[in-house]
């Protein structure tokens, strides 16, 4: 694993408070995907990340290789680390695939994103990997 800064008191209180905050910082995003792995279902956030990196490139070639390599990780069928999606974003992810762009993925990505918001982060919020986060938080926070 990166190496990380530990979260300050403040973060992991933040990501408490929505999942938005959680997602838009990086340490939390690593923190969640860690709780993800132990649920079997880390290939949501590395989906998610591998779509946030392929909306900020602008090279056609470099958006073609990079779509195809995440629909072979995460779409086709056959993946080992397919994520769950419908049958209607899989037909639009379909039909865009012929001409790939950095939006190619984004309803499929909007769909994980809810899911793990949903699903994951409720459990994320109660589980030890969190709860660890806010106690070492606070009994820092109270020796100062």
């Amino acid at each position: 694993m990166i190496p990380v800064t530990k979260p300050s008191v403040e973060e992991v209180r933040l990501w408490s408070q929505s999942f938005d905050k959680l997602m838009k910082n990086p340490a939390g995003r690593n923190v969640f995907r860690e709780f993800l792995r132990t649920e079997y279902s880390e290939e949501n956030m590395l989906f998610w990340l591998a779509c946030e990196d392929l909306k900020q490139e602008i090279n056609k070639s470099s958006i073609e290789e990079k779509a195809r390599s995440i629909y072979e990780d995460y779409i086709s069928i056959l993946s080992p680390k397919e994520v769950s999606l419908d049958s209607r974003v899989r037909e639009v992810i379909n039909r865009r695939m012929q001409e790939p762009t950095p939006h190619t993925f984004e309803d499929a990505q909007l769909q994980i994103y809810t899911l793990m918001h949903r699903d994951s982060y409720p459990r994320f919020l109660s589980s030890s990997i969190y709860k660890s986060l806010t106690c070492s938080g606070s009994r820092t926070s109270s020796e100062s």
